[in-house]
């Protein structure tokens, strides 16, 4: 082929594929042609070879905006995680937990146990790595939450609003029992949780074990029932131990750890 056959050809696929909108391709058609070249690829295989490139590419790209639009604080994951405080079969859960079939299930996640001991950390990496397997998730505190459905059910939106959590996959909700709640909040997290019975999944981590949680909902009754619904489908681990995040400053050795679930 000449060179300017080949040079007209060139602007003929960039053109098609700024049409197709896919720019990587645009970007790499030509290198691996010459690649393809050079090594004696079949037409096949640099067809699936530029249009790896592209799909692995907008993966990538969906995969940040899904990050982005959950809201996390920070973005931490399970790679990141020090397990030395944690029993190896709850590691095995975790594992289990990071390949997302717990949501495919609509399944829950719990997180127990004192500050420190690593709950928002494992929360947020799980919901990245539903994120990574194509889930819509959203991130925020419960104060966070009840600031929004309080907001939703003060201009008479609240179903409406429920309605549009529900088509994301996961929900996680942070730190329940830092803060008690008065009972209208209580009643808009027990509406929260008894959305997501059955339909979508939520993490949830909780310095409080639940025989506490009336203490922090300020009724017994609406515990139970937000609780009831919240572990029917779940797993529900307890953390305990050293904190954290101050176990690597500790210059005498931790006390020992204990976790179930």
């Amino acid at each position: 082929m000449s060179t300017t056959a080949r040079k007209d050809l060139a602007s003929e696929v960039a053109f098609l594929a700024r049409e197709l909108k896919t720019p990587v391709i645009t970007e790499t058609f030509t290198a691996l042609g010459d690649q393809a070249r050079q090594e004696g690829w079949s037409h096949e295989e640099y067809l699936a070879a530029v249009l790896g490139r592209q799909v692995a590419s907008r993966t990538a790209n969906g995969t940040r905006m899904r990050i982005a639009a959950a809201h996390f604080p920070a973005v931490k994951t399970i790679e990141d995680f020090t397990f030395d405080h944690v029993p190896a079969p709850t590691r095995d859960l975790i594992a289990h937990l990071a390949t997302t079939t717990f949501i495919t299930k609509r399944e829950n996640v719990v997180l127990l146990g004192p500050p420190g001991t690593g709950k928002s950390h494992l929360a947020i990496a799980l919901g990245i790595k539903a994120a990574e397997a194509s889930y819509p998730v959203a991130f925020d505190t419960a104060t966070g939450w009840i600031t929004r459905l309080a907001a939703a059910h003060a201009e008479g939106r609240l179903d409406r609003e429920l309605r549009k959590l529900g088509r994301y996959r996961l929900l996680v909700i942070d730190e329940v029992g830092y803060l008690p709640f008065d009972a209208t909040a209580a009643s808009l997290f027990f509406q929260l949780i008894a959305s997501r019975y059955e339909t979508g999944s939520v993490i949830v981590t909780s310095n409080l074990t639940f025989s506490r949680w009336g203490e922090t909902l300020g009724d017994d009754v609406v515990a139970a029932a937000t609780i009831d619904r919240l572990v029917h489908h779940a797993h529900v681990i307890a953390l305990d131990g050293d904190s954290y995040r101050t176990r690597g400053h500790r210059t005498t050795p931790p006390p020992a750890a204990r976790t179930s679930n």
